[in-house]
């Protein structure tokens, strides 16, 4: 789940509030390259009676592109992370600037100002592409955030700028220093499997095969690839809040956008990414991983 700390549309306390109202019993906000909210989120959760689990989604880099790692039970007031995170949020912003730069010059200005001053407002909070994509929005470039990526902010797309950063190796390794388990997310929509073994040895714990944008014949592929490799499994919504244009809620104005960049309609589970409690880990898969965090720590 992801909050106002990064790409989330909801406030700690809105989330809670959305959360408790789905009937959830336990959550993890994993914002990324941040901890800004867990506090927040575990200190109005526990007047509900909600548990929350420390988790973060960190962008680490392999060959130019995004790998998105999800920690989860480590300390959030680690310095070994802090540093790391600190380093991610500059990589953030200078990438931001690069891409308001290109669309510039692509004669598409935006208020890149407002974003980066909203995000200095927010000590600690991180910010991206997403937000660039709701300003092209609000300028009237495009009319979704789905239409940006696809024609202007997505990787071959004409503001396109790489990401730099820490490999997915190495953020396994700072995980585990905070005392916490890692995951790679969303896999299937990842789609850089052979990635996955060699992370294993390395000692990543888990691969999320529940998740929003995940098939049943995904569920089944990571699921059996989990059990071959000896590796425990996660699972979430990827919950973001609700698309205040109903152009995004609505699958055939995604379908319509997808044509306009010749493009196959996107997966529609993708709209579960808006149902809280639409995709649920199995608790005995939430207990093995709990299990596997409170050995890291022993070690």
């Amino acid at each position: 789940m992801h909050t106002t700390a990064s790409d989330g549309r909801l406030s700690p306390a809105e989330l809670v509030a959305r959360a408790a109202a789905a009937g959830l019993t336990t959550i993890s906000v994993t914002d990324h390259d941040t901890v800004a909210a867990i506090a927040d989120v575990t200190a109005i959760a526990k007047t509900v009676q909600i548990r929350v689990v420390a988790g973060i989604e960190v962008t680490a880099v392999d060959a130019g592109r995004d790998v998105h790692m999800l920690g989860y039970f480590f300390d959030p007031l680690s310095t070994t992370l802090a540093v790391v995170l600190e380093r991610q949020r500059a990589l953030r912003l200078d990438r931001v600037r690069e891409i308001a730069a290109k669309l510039l010059s692509l004669r598409m200005p935006i208020d890149v100002e407002s974003v980066l001053l909203a995000s200095a407002a927010r000590p600690g909070s991180s910010v991206g592409r997403p937000q660039v994509a709701r300003e092209l929005v609000k300028a009237g470039y495009v009319t979704t955030v789905q239409q940006a990526f696809d024609l202007w902010l997505a990787s071959g797309r004409p503001a396109f700028i790489e990401r730099t950063g820490p490999s997915p190796a190495d953020v396994v390794e700072t995980i585990h220093a905070a005392g916490g388990i890692v995951s790679m997310a969303h896999p299937g929509v990842t789609k850089r499997d052979t990635l996955i073994a060699p992370l294993v040895e390395r000692g990543m714990d888990a691969i999320e095969v529940y998740h929003s944008d995940h098939t049943p014949e995904d569920v089944q592929v990571y699921r059996n690839l989990a059990t071959r490799l000896g590796v425990l499994v996660s699972g979430g919504s990827d919950f973001h809040g609700d698309d205040p244009t109903s152009a995004e809620a609505s699958p055939v104005a995604r379908a319509t956008a997808d044509k306009t960049v010749g493009r196959p309609a996107k997966n529609p589970s993708r709209l579960l990414r808006s149902l809280l409690g639409s995709v649920m880990l199995p608790p005995d898969a939430f207990a093995a991983l709990e299990h596997r965090a409170l050995s890291i720590r022993r070690e």
